[in-house]
């Protein structure tokens, strides 16, 4: 077996991140997992022996507390996955200053935080950060200015921690991920059916927001927890500040040729 590690994962109750809990746990390593909302880290943590903190990484103490947590049940902290996040619409006229200040305090402040907080002890492992960015980081959607603007600092506070760490043994990469079946993202795509007039809530959401995706479905959250293992594993050991798209290809797609594919359709815009 692979050298044990230890790594703390946000946002580790639900999706991606309990995605994640699994896949390390069942290679042998030590996770903690931290989340706001206690019950879903319970069920977690039962399922798979992770060690549950609840915590919400915007509150400096908070973060102080969870790494000291982490270091005091294994004596180290190799890895941060920093998964916890929200989602907000809306562009930048329709956005209300609460929604963009929390989508900031929750997306960015708290990793920033966490990362200060950790970083003497990801030093002394000489070891890795994979965050939970998004295909918004890269590519701009309609009614996203808050969400996209988040998940782009977001990314750049990794490569940040890429460039100025690195010489010390520290790596820094993001994950990039399209639309996965989340929590987060049923009640997106249940929303967006309804909008759009589609019977089938979630389902046909997904289908009509995956039209012209090569993959033609969404992800699941245990193809992003493979590539997050990746990352942090040694067998990346080369890869610093990079942004790894996990989307089936989409952002691959040039919008200009989209009015070639026969499948769209035409759809009633919303007011």
């Amino acid at each position: 077996m692979a050298e044990q590690r230890v790594v703390l994962v946000t946002g580790g109750g639900t999706g991606i991140g309990a995605a994640t809990a699994r896949l390390l746990r069942t290679a042998g390593h030590q996770v903690v997992i931290s989340g706001r909302r206690p019950e879903p880290l319970r069920r977690v943590a039962e399922e798979t022996g992770a060690l549950a903190h609840p915590s919400d990484v915007g509150d400096p103490e908070a973060v102080r507390e969870l790494v000291e947590a982490t270091v005091a049940a294994y004596g180290r902290l190799d890895g941060v996955v920093l998964n916890a996040g929200i989602g907000r619409a809306g562009a930048v006229g329709d956005l209300a200053v609460e929604d963009w200040e929390e989508l900031m305090r929750t997306n960015v402040t708290g990793p920033f935080l966490l990362l200060r907080a950790a970083l003497p002890h990801l030093l002394a492992a000489r070891g890795a950060v994979v965050a939970v960015a998004s295909v918004g980081a890269l590519r701009n959607s309609v009614g996203s200015a808050g969400y996209s603007t988040s998940k782009a600092a977001l990314l750049h506070l990794c490569r940040s921690m890429a460039v100025d760490y690195g010489p010390r043994g520290l790596r820094a990469n993001a994950v990039c991920p399209g639309w996965v079946r989340t929590e987060m993202a049923d009640q997106r795509m249940t929303r967006f059916a309804a909008e759009a007039g589609l019977a089938g809530g979630a389902e046909a959401g997904y289908e009509e927001a995956n039209r012209l995706n090569p993959a033609r479905r969404p992800g699941d959250p245990q193809e992003v927890a493979e590539a997050i293992d990746w990352l942090l594993s040694p067998a990346a050991s080369y890869v610093n500040g990079a942004a790894l798209t996990v989307d089936g290809g989409v952002t691959q797609l040039g919008v200009g040729g989209a009015a070639f594919d026969y499948r769209i359709e035409a759809r009633t815009p919303r007011p």
